[in-house]
């Protein structure tokens, strides 16, 4: 043979036959074949002499070779290789290399190949090519019994041996009979001992084998019209007559035009029976002619799909170019010309004239610009948003107190302070006749209404509502916008904002601004400044409409649950109110006037099948949600609801015609069976505090509640005076229990001069829950009490709480989040609450139903503390 010609390789076939599949395999026989014969020609004509067809090159099978019994044995890695086929194969082993070539040199050589077993190969991947090629530079090691071959193999004849890639070479070889190995004679190379296997005996006039063949060469006909890219190789093969008669040989021949896995050719291999054989190699066959008939289904569904979007593309350019002629139509750059300068007239005489300017200038840079340059599109981009703003367009207000009033009572129940405020606002624009725009702060736990009356407020005043949230931006251009050179550039939310409400004048809700981050791009609180400054924002510049734009109109609100995390420049630049909770009653009448119904609503509840009590509502509210919001109560108003509407489904009550005698009522004793065991008994750890405790009151993020203080002598002996805190307390705190500790040992020398206590006593100050961190002064007068309290051996009155920062000479100085922590004792039933007498304003702002049944005392002194807790006349 000579050497192999280059071939394309065939579009859509699978790979699973030697070389890159069963076309690329027949391709690189055919043309060793042709090769083969153009040689043999040319040395008739030169030698006069015909070619004898079974010589020692002869590319048709021969029985040479038929005595041979000891083979060098040569593993294939992607699919056997069958009787009268010729394949080129990828030898990696330099011994097994050298042994073919020095058979080679001597005449014929031949060698036996076995497949490699495919459970201990580990292949290639559906995308590469399963040849020996392909794995060439895959690694496979043999044992020495060669138990990783089949046992059943070819005898091949090497034909070429060229060299490859590395210490491998590429083998061309065709095969001629079936052998099995029946012994292994050596390594280095793999020898192995083989017997020559023959096909069982048959009848070749058989009717069933005759038209078996038969159709197995039918379906190579109809593979051939499907595939014809196999058509040459047959037509070869049939001219050589050595398949066309042969049943054994048109099976072989069937099975390798199938791109199948190597284990179903091995069996056909192995499998000595013709008529067995025909039959799964016509089985093969049939699934390869069906395999290719979808493959040409689907590739002219494509190619029909193709041609038509052709088609209508074709036509659509033919329809623009004769409505372009008749002027029926404009082009692209045109139409959007024109668009942009109707938006501009429309707004011409209220938008700043450097904004006309600017606009004007950018449609001039647009017509100059072809439609294919990337800068067209930033400019139509520019201009878009340009010309989306309202510029001078404002939404009329509704400036009626009496209307806003109504609005507010019946979205929110309490809230007085920020509905007070919101009608400030109305009045003061009433009198001035327009409403100029303010930075509000609302300030309180989670749950309270912050964010919803955002909404209640702008249908109040008759104006667009637009929100968006801050919490973890860390982004300037999410507040600024982005340069225009930057890809994918946006305005900042301000633009969006207004270019969304559609008016120059919506109240914006700037959702959890005590939450803003600090990123590589920016401070975002420090963007804010400007943004919320009444003095600044008349003239506010977004980063990508360069331009200035009025937001002096608009009506900021934000929202935060904490005041410490904002900066002071950005909290100046609002004004604070605080929505410091609801007590119990209140919670009450937001449930049924509210919760309740919403709840009936979102669970399909009929009202008059369910009812709960008046003594669940309020158990609900005191042992299951006790926090300062309502979002807890809602969902557990709508967990008592859904069970109601499960056990109403399971009684029947939803079918047509049902009728139910009794109405399921939950009260205060069942509500535990929907809800389970209460979240909260009681704050109280004791009902009467010991000596050395007791109740302070402290405020978080959710609202206020009680702190007690225990006091505890650990150790005692002379000169053993010192104190230890422990309870997650903060350095304020700590600093506190020291201060207190100083104070404690001055006001028992005023009491009790003899006493030694804290000069021999190391006291121990706990504050539970210990998991829970803890810090600031607040806490200052109850450490002192709790302290005297157990130097004087007394313990303090029943039902009292305080609250105070006490300094080293004993001054009691104000705290805050008074509300939160005069509802704290409430909720808590104590009846006594002292409080600095700085704090006076702040009790006297607290509403009626809050301070009931409480008895507030007002101190300035340490002294005055003590004589409270401590009555002289007990």
């Amino acid at each position: 043979g000579g050497n192999e010609k280059p071939t394309a390789k065939p579009s859509g076939g699978k790979k699973s036959a030697e070389g890159s599949g069963p076309t690329s395999n027949l391709w690189k026989m055919i043309s060793a074949i042709e090769d083969a014969r153009e040689a043999a020609v040319e040395g008739d004509v030169v030698s006069g002499e015909v070619a004898h067809e079974g010589g020692e090159n002869a590319l048709v099978p021969t029985d040479h070779g038929a005595a041979l019994r000891q083979l060098v044995a040569v593993p294939l890695r992607s699919q056997p290789l069958l009787p009268g086929i010729l394949l080129p194969v990828v030898v990696k082993d330099p011994k097994t290399l050298e042994s073919i070539r020095e058979m080679k040199d001597r005449g014929q050589a031949y060698v036996g190949t076995f497949f490699h077993r495919k459970d201990e190969v580990d292949v290639a991947t559906d995308e590469e090519s399963l040849s020996d090629a392909s794995l060439e530079g895959k690694e496979f090691d043999l044992s020495d019994d060669l138990s990783e071959l089949h046992e059943v193999g070819s005898l091949a004849q090497v034909h070429q041996v060229s060299d490859g890639f590395g210490e491998g070479g590429h083998v061309l070889l065709m095969a001629h009979r079936r052998v099995r190995r029946v012994g292994v004679v050596s390594q280095g190379p793999p020898t192995v001992m083989v017997e020559h296997l023959k096909d069982l005996e048959y009848d070749r006039n058989d009717d069933v084998i005759r038209a078996t063949t038969m159709e197995v060469v039918q379906c190579i006909k109809q593979l051939l019209l499907v595939s014809p890219i196999y058509k040459e190789q047959v037509q070869y093969l049939s001219r050589n007559n050595y398949y066309i008669h042969d049943p054994s040989r048109i099976a072989d021949l069937g099975a390798t035009l199938c791109s199948v896995e190597g284990n179903d050719i091995q069996e056909i291999l192995e499998e000595l029976d013709v008529k067995t054989r025909l039959d799964r190699t016509l089985h093969l066959l049939k699934k390869e002619v069906e395999l290719n008939k979808i493959q040409a289904k689907i590739s002219k569904q494509v190619e029909d799909t193709i041609n038509d979007k052709q088609r209508k593309y074709f036509l659509m350019e033919q329809l623009k170019s004769i409505k372009k002629e008749l002027g029926m139509e404009k082009d692209d750059k045109s139409a959007l010309t024109s668009k942009f300068q109707e938006k501009l007239d429309s707004f011409r005489d209220l938008a700043p004239e450097e904004v006309v300017k600017a606009i004007e200038e950018e449609l001039q840079k647009l017509s100059d610009l072809q439609s294919a340059s990337p800068e067209f599109n930033v400019t139509r981009t520019y201009l878009d948003w340009l010309t989306s703003i309202p510029w001078g367009t404002y939404t009329e207000d509704k400036l009626d107190v009496g209307f806003a009033k109504g609005v507010l009572d019946e979205d929110h129940y309490g809230l007085d302070d920020v509905k007070e405020r919101i009608l400030e606002f109305i009045a003061v624009a009433t009198l001035k006749g327009s409403a100029q725009g303010k930075i509000l702060c609302l300030v309180g736990p989670p749950g309270v209404g912050k964010t919803s009356i955002g909404k209640s407020i702008a249908r109040a005043l008759g104006r667009k509502y637009y929100r968006f949230s801050v919490g973890g931006l860390s982004d300037v251009a999410e507040i600024k916008g982005h340069r225009r050179t930057y890809i994918g550039a946006m305005p900042g939310k301000l633009v969006q904002c207004l270019k969304t409400s559609g008016t120059g004048n919506p109240l914006v809700l700037i959702d959890e601004i005590d939450k803003l981050g600090r990123g590589a791009t920016g401070d975002p609180a420090s963007a804010l400044l400007e943004l919320l400054d009444p003095e600044q924002n008349s003239g506010f510049v977004d980063h990508y409409l360069d331009v200035p734009l009025d937001l002096s109109k608009v009506l900021f609100m934000c929202t935060a649950n904490v005041l410490d995390t904002i900066p002071a420049p950005l909290l100046d630049r609002m004004e604070v109110i605080r929505i410091s909770g609801y007590i119990s009653s209140e919670k009450f009448a937001i449930a049924r006037r509210y919760l309740e119904p919403e709840a009936l609503e979102a669970t399909g509840v009929p009202p008059e099948k369910t009812e709960i009590t008046d003594a669940a509502m309020r158990r609900l509210i005191d042992e299951y949600c006790r926090e300062s919001g309502v979002r807890n109560l809602k969902n557990h108003v709508e967990k008592v609801y859904r069970k109601l509407a499960l056990e109403l489904v399971r009684r029947g009550a939803h079918e047509d015609g049902a009728e139910m005698s009794d109405q399921i009522v939950v009260d205060g004793d069942s509500l535990s069976s929907y809800l389970g065991p209460p979240a909260f008994t009681t704050e109280r750890i004791w009902e009467q505090t010991p000596v050395g405790v007791v109740m302070g009151l402290a405020w978080t993020s959710m609202g206020g509640s009680t702190l007690y203080v225990e006091a505890s002598v650990v150790d005692e002996g002379e000169g053993k005076g010192s104190i230890t805190t422990t309870g997650s307390l903060g350095d304020v705190m700590k600093e506190s229990a020291l201060i207190a500790f100083a104070c404690a040992r001055d006001c028992l020398r005023r009491r009790d001069p003899e006493s030694d206590f804290f000069q021999t006593s190391r006291v121990h100050i706990h504050v539970p829950a210990g998991a829970t961190p803890k810090d600031g002064p607040s806490a200052g007068c109850t450490m002192i009490t709790a302290l005297l309290s157990l130097a004087l051996g007394r313990g303090a009155l029943p039902d009292l709480a305080m609250t105070g920062e006490v300094t080293l000479t004993g001054r009691i100085l104000p705290v805050g989040g008074i509300k939160e922590k005069v509802i704290a004792a409430r909720r808590s039933g104590v009846k006594k609450i002292i409080l600095p007498k700085d704090n006076l304003r702040d009790v006297d702002e607290l509403a009626v139903e809050v301070k009931e049944g409480l008895e507030v005392i007002f101190v300035e002194t340490i002294d005055q503390v003590l004589d409270v807790a401590f009555p002289k006349n007990e």
